[in-house]
């Protein structure tokens, strides 16, 4: 590939992009959302403690503390999910229990026929 050809394909690469031609994801782009500001929140932490003016001994102490409350944290979460997905899971399986006795009598009334 010669020099001309190469910017040649970057031009018509360029041009690609700014039409827009992007397919979209198929997944949960608030999940996403979340997940980075939280990487991002827990990198700026770590980096601000690191900066912080305080002697060693100082420094991983309250690092361990942070990392002791962060883990504590997300263990809650992790407790309030779980305790949401068993709500949601029971409720569904009522729903599906109403649903298959209000189906059973038009059931068996179409095996009649």
């Amino acid at each position: 590939m010669m020099v001309g050809e190469a910017a040649s394909w970057q031009i018509e690469k360029g041009a690609f992009m700014r039409a827009g031609k992007y397919e979209p994801s198929e997944g949960n782009t608030t999940a996403t959302a979340i997940t980075f500001l939280l990487i991002g929140l827990g990198a700026g932490t770590l980096i601000g403690l690191l900066f912080a003016p305080k002697s060693g001994k100082q420094m991983r102490k309250e690092l361990r503390r942070k990392y002791d409350d962060a883990r504590e944290t997300l263990d809650d979460w992790k407790d309030d999910a779980r305790e949401a997905a068993g709500d949601a899971i029971d409720r569904g399986q009522e729903l599906a229990d109403e649903l298959r006795d209000r189906v059973a009598p038009l059931a068996s009334a179409i095996k009649r026929r």
